[in-house]
């Protein structure tokens, strides 16, 4: 550690020889507590803190009066030192919530096990409300922290047993913290600590291994010799904590029946179902979703931060401010708390979440506090012994102007300042001092600031929210903010994501009870798996049954022709008749219109590519610069995009790339970058939006990029006046406008441009079809992007290879903070409390009700509600101009709430909306859900979604079932795949127009990009036919046994994986993931495989059919076969004894089953058909 806190050691050694400063901390030393240091602000206090931190021997917590505060604080502190932590603090939630999102939960636990490992020295970050609460003894987390290591011996049962009690979930598949599953030798968890999970693998009791793996395909990363597991809730239910929780909530129920003498019987029936749920809940999982608010049941005696953070020296930070809190925290508390029991909505000891607010003065008093204000006053509690004034200034922001900048440095240079000049990255900071030079002012690049000279100007890496100076001191620091606008934040660079990463699987989870397609037969209904045993060998079935009840069993080793039916949202698909021909005629029509697609599809494609375009020059100097002054930092897709749009640009062909990706996913970012190379070839960009609103955002967010750079941004659009218009025409005639943005106003006829290079437009999918037609006939030639935010299928993307030329990009930037998801019954008390939360913070709340017809009536009541906010309202009936009018009125803070339909899925930016309530949320698509999550946590504010639903009397099974997928969704795993799903579909649509819907309806989705995948191949000449399907009939033991892997749908999942073996490759791919997931592969597997391998060769050269005899195997040839001789030719020459050859329309030969043993079956099929091939292909 000693290096890392010793880079700024320049900085600060003027406060370590400081008079007032040494007086503090000799006061420290001789334990003159309380001590008040002043006169300190902002970002300026990080220094302060920082410099005790570095000459004492203890721990630090610094406690701030609100979080926003405390974040800040803490970012600004990771300049200095990396043992920094930030404690969350943990709501209490009094709601009866079904599903809570854990990602906070996470993170206090992390900050949690760094507090009890008591190594290091380190600073620990938080707000005052998380020393007010009442935690779990910390006893209870070191009895469950269990270090596991190689050759251990241990019980699973026991360990199992362990992970429940301290919050674990099992589950058959592990996606996600806090989770663990097990099965055979295997056990697979999650802690929430942890950045991947862990495999442990066992040798009778013995641990052979443990190796981390990836989520997404469920394959090892690396080995590691040991692991530490840490509890994954905050509240511990052993045996005794079950049992007294148990007891007194019986207890304090059965008092509050007594009471009420059977009255007032609402109250009472509410109280009751809530705690018999809880207790249901308890004695069968070990929790329930708001165990945290029950704390005072569970533990006699409860612990407060005061303990947990024993022998850390305090930092109070602004002592008025958090004193007010303190009060207000205690005061909204008890109200809370009395009008949730008056509902009967909670017991009466949960009050006791909550250290009782006298103690917590005498607390304050009896340890090491240190308290920082900003001006010298005095506070009723914890006066000072010491007390000392610094003088310190907040600098003022130079928003990128270079200018002021370079006047503030000259004159603190020639006051012999000592200034330090925090760049971002190192890149950043070693052309600024350039940039500087050229502009006569001498500075210094240095990593290690060891020290810096009175006068002299270093420059050096790292963030901090705000500028400061110590004028006493000489010192002064000018954050990267301040330099560049933006801060650059130099995330660590992530673990790599593509360890352990399988195939990309197309298929869904196939479920019994699912729709599912079969390519010859239709679609039927999936049963489930039968074990059959014919003449002695066992196979499993896919058990589908069709119309009347027509049974339809499929061997799993072809279940590459089975795939579940994905359509069109919420329909249902009709059933199909066994042996009739509506699914040939149904399928017949689709692959008409397909080929009409496709022909038109590669045409174009031709068309476009005999044609000349402009070809771009290699990347300037400027470009470097310029991508160098992005902000963040770029996600491997942005990059890869980037890449192949550039190479597009420098050839000479015009370009026409599809680039998608999800709202936020920084397309635009990529789309700027184009333009600005576009530029530095002094050609113009045209960027085209759908709405007015979009327009502005982008011409800000495009001035603002550009700043640096001498490149002319102007935009048409509604909000210009006619004139304006004029000027900004006549300027782009004339080249004055590098970029202009616009809506369709951009493709009128008065609109020409002197030299138009590039096209980019924007969420094509939201313009007519005239329009589009339009813009087709500006882009002839010219290079053309075009951005689209419904994700585009991977499948989809794939079967259009050498079509459309498509860049996808799917990795999420990333979060700076989750969000944090409820999904909770409808109640008024909570819509006001999130509401006043969130406006209480300065922020603005979308309220999300679908129905317009009502909507009015719904805002009314929201006033009513809140009568402290103002309310507006927006849905999609209203013109674009009342649209845009409301939305801006909006976005200049006029109202704290908006009452809107889903129209705001789509679009706009607004940073200081973070709390969303959905109304009726388990009406709603998922992917609709998605989206709009999407539109809150775009600052550095934690964001709340809150789903509502209304309690039916009788929830229906469709209800239930969004719910539990709701649920699911707080935690982004299965229900964002679901989402994704939803998604896809709407994009696959978009890109294959409209009337292509109801033929994906019609035989499902995946059959129909197969069936475009091979129509395009036919077209271009890639493939002679169509692939035929093969069907393998051997008489052996082929299947997966219970006894290796158990849970039906992970069996469905790896016979589809055997299925589509195609090559040696995916053989041993797959056979290395069963030994990975499910230990040593059995014989039966294997057998199954080679079949797999066996039907994928005889494909190549056209055998239909591979069936078993009496006494031969027969492999027949599609009929009309042509190049039957040659294969006869080779038969004869290398297996005369072996094998009969027939002749005829459909020629078949045959092998003698006694001629070869039994075990060499299978390999001999495999080398012989290999022989085939290789002949067949020789001319």
């Amino acid at each position: 550690m000693e290096g890392d806190k010793m880079r700024l050691q320049g900085l600060l050694q003027p406060l370590q020889e400081n008079d007032k400063f040494i007086t503090a901390i000799n006061s420290i030393k001789n334990r003159r507590f309380p001590i008040n240091i002043a006169g300190l602000s902002e970002s300026g206090k990080s220094y302060i803190i920082d410099g005790i931190f570095n000459e004492i021997d203890n721990s630090l917590v610094v406690v701030t009066h609100n979080e926003l505060e405390a974040k800040n604080l803490y970012e600004d502190l990771s300049l200095y030192s990396t043992n920094v932590y930030f404690l969350p603090i943990r709501e209490v939630v009094f709601y009866n919530v079904d599903a809570i999102s854990g990602d906070l939960r996470w993170a206090r636990l992390k900050v949690i096990k760094e507090i009890l490992n008591n190594k290091d020295k380190k600073i620990i970050v938080t707000s005052v409300d998380a020393i007010t609460a009442l935690y779990t003894p910390r006893q209870k987390y070191l009895n469950y922290s269990i270090t596991i290591k190689n050759g251990d011996e241990v019980d699973l049962k026991d360990i199992s047993k362990k992970l429940i009690e301290c919050g674990y979930e099992r589950v058959e598949v592990v996606e996600g913290k806090g989770e663990f599953s097990f099965r055979g030798g295997i056990l697979d968890v999650f802690p929430p600590t942890a950045v991947y999970p862990y495999r442990i693998e066992l040798f009778g009791d013995e641990i052979d291994s443990i190796r981390t793996f990836n989520i997404e395909s469920q394959r090892s990363i690396e080995k590691v010799k040991s692991i530490e597991i840490f509890p994954a809730k905050e509240v511990i239910v052993d045996e005794e904590a079950k049992k007294s929780a148990n007891d007194k909530m019986i207890s304090e129920l059965d008092s509050i029946i007594e009471k009420s003498n059977n009255k007032n019987n609402d109250q009472v029936d509410k109280i009751k179902r809530i705690i018999n749920k809880n207790l249901e809940m308890l004695n069968e999982t070990s929790t329930f979703e708001t165990v945290d608010s029950y704390l005072p049941f569970f533990y006699e005696d409860m612990e407060s931060l005061f303990d947990y953070l024993d022998g850390y020296t305090f930092i109070i930070d602004d002592l008025k401010r958090c004193e007010g809190k303190i009060q207000s925290i205690y005061y909204e508390f008890n109200e809370n708390y009395l009008a949730f029991l008056q509902r009967g909505d909670i017991l009466p000891s949960q009050n006791k979440l909550l250290i009782d607010k006298e103690e917590l003065f005498i607390k304050l008093e009896r340890t090491d506090v240190i308290t920082l204000s900003p001006f010298d006053s005095k506070s009723d509690i914890l006066f000072p012994i010491t007390s000392i004034e610094l003088n310190q200034i907040t600098s003022n922001n130079y928003n990128g102007q270079l200018d002021l900048l370079i006047e503030d440095i000259k004159t603190r240079k020639s006051k012999g300042f000592r200034t330090l000049i925090l760049a971002g990255t190192r890149t950043r900071g070693e052309r600024l001092v350039k940039t500087l030079r050229e502009r006569d002012v001498e500075s210094v690049y240095k990593d290690q600031v060891d020290n810096i000279e009175l006068g002299q100007a270093v420059v050096t890496f790292g963030n901090l929210i705000k500028g400061f100076e110590y004028p006493d001191l000489k010192v002064c620091v000018i954050s990267d903010k301040e330099v560049f606008g933006e801060a650059k934040k130099s995330l660590p660079k992530k673990t790599n994501k593509k360890k352990g990463v399988g195939k990309i699987t197309s298929f869904a989870e196939l479920k019994p009870g699912d729709y599912v397609v079969h390519a010859n037969h239709g679609i039927g209904v999936f049963k489930g798996i039968k074990q059959i045993d014919i003449a002695g060998n066992t196979r499993d079935y896919l058990d589908i049954v069709y119309d009347k009840g027509d049974k339809l069993y499929v061997p799993v080793d072809q279940l590459d022709l089975v795939q579940k039916y994905i359509g069109s949202e919420g329909k249902t698909p009709k059933i199909n008749k066994l042996g009739s021909n509506d699914w040939q005629k149904a399928k017949a029509k689709v692959r008409k219109s397909i080929n009409e697609i496709a022909e038109d599809l590669v045409k174009l494609y031709a068309a476009r590519a005999t044609l000349k375009g402009y070809k771009y020059s290699k990347d300037t100097e400027w470009q470097m610069q310029f991508e160098d002054e992005f902000p963040y930092e770029e996600t491997p897709d942005q990059l890869t995009s980037l890449e192949e749009i550039k190479h597009d640009m420098e050839s000479d062909k015009p370009m026409d790339r599809l680039l998608c990706g999800d709202v936020g996913y920084g397309k635009t970012e990529v789309a700027i970058r184009a333009a600005f190379k576009a530029v530095m070839d002094g050609k113009q960009v045209a960027f085209l939006v759908p709405t007015t609103i979009l327009a502005e955002q982008h011409y800000k967010n495009l001035k603002k990029r550009f700043s640096d750079f001498p490149v002319k941004i102007d935009m048409i659009s509604r909000f210009r006046t006619a004139k304006q218009q004029k000027a900004t025409l006549q300027a782009l005639k004339e080249g004055n406008v590098d970029i202009l943005i616009g809506t369709h106003r951009l493709v009128s006829k008065d609109i020409s441009f002197k030299d138009l290079g590039l096209l980019i437009v924007d969420e094509e999918q939201r313009f007519g079809v005239a329009q589009k037609e339009k813009i087709k006939s500006l882009k002839k030639n010219v290079d053309v992007l075009t951005l689209s935010a419904t994700p585009i299928p991977r499948t989809l993307h794939m079967s259009l290879t050498g079509v459309r030329d498509i860049s996808v990009i799917e990795t999420p930037p990333e979060e700076r903070y989750p969000i944090q998801t409820y999904v909770v019954e409808q109640n008024d008390q909570l819509i006001r409390d999130a509401i006043l939360r969130e406006v209480g913070r300065e922020g603005q709340v979308y309220f999300v009700y679908n129905r317009v017809e009502s909507i009015q009536g719904m805002a009314n009541y929201i006033r009513e509600l809140v009568p402290e906010c103002k309310v507006g309202i927006i849905h999609g009936q209203m013109t674009e101009k009342e649209l845009e009018a409301e939305m801006i009125n909006f976005m200049q803070k006029e109202y704290d709430v908006l009452v809107c339909t889903t129209i705001i899925e789509t679009g706009i930016d607004i940073p200081n909306v973070n709390t969303m309530i959905v109304n009726n949320a388990d009406k709603m698509g998922l992917s609709q859900l998605y989206q709009l999550r999407g539109r809150v946590g775009r600052s550095n504010k934690i964001a709340y979604a809150y789903f509502m639903y209304t309690k039916d009397k009788v929830l229906t099974e469709v209800a239930e079932k969004r719910l539990k997928a709701l649920k699911d969704f707080t935690e982004l795993g299965s229900g964002f795949k679901i989402a994704m799903r939803d998604l896809e579909i709407r994009g696959a649509g978009n890109m294959m127009g409209s009337s292509q819907h109801g033929h994906m309806a019609a035989i499902g989705y995946d059959l129909y990009c197969r069936m475009l995948e091979d129509t395009v191949k036919l077209i271009k000449g890639e493939i002679e036919q169509e692939p035929i399907e093969t069907t393998v009939d051997i008489k052996i033991d082929a299947y997966i046994p219970s006894s290796y892997i158990e849970d039906e749908i992970q069996k469905i999942e790896v016979y589809k994986k055997i299925a589509a073996i195609e090559n040696m490759n995916d053989y041993n791919d797959i056979k290395e993931e069963l030994e990975d997931r499910y230990s040593v592969v059995p014989e039966a597997v294997y057998n199954l495989m080679d079949i797999a391998y066996i039907k994928s060769l005889a494909k190549v050269i056209l055998i239909e059919e591979i069936k078993e005899n009496q006494k031969e195997v027969r492999f027949k040839f599609q009929k009309g076969y042509k190049n039957i001789n040659k294969i006869y030719e080779v038969l004869l020459k290398k297996y005369k004894d072996k094998v009969v050859l027939y002749f005829g329309d459909t020629p078949f030969f045959a092998v003698r089953i006694n001629s070869l043993k039994k075990e060499e079956l299978l390999n001999f099929y495999k080398e012989l058909l290999k022989e085939l091939i290789e002949n067949s292909r020789k001319k």
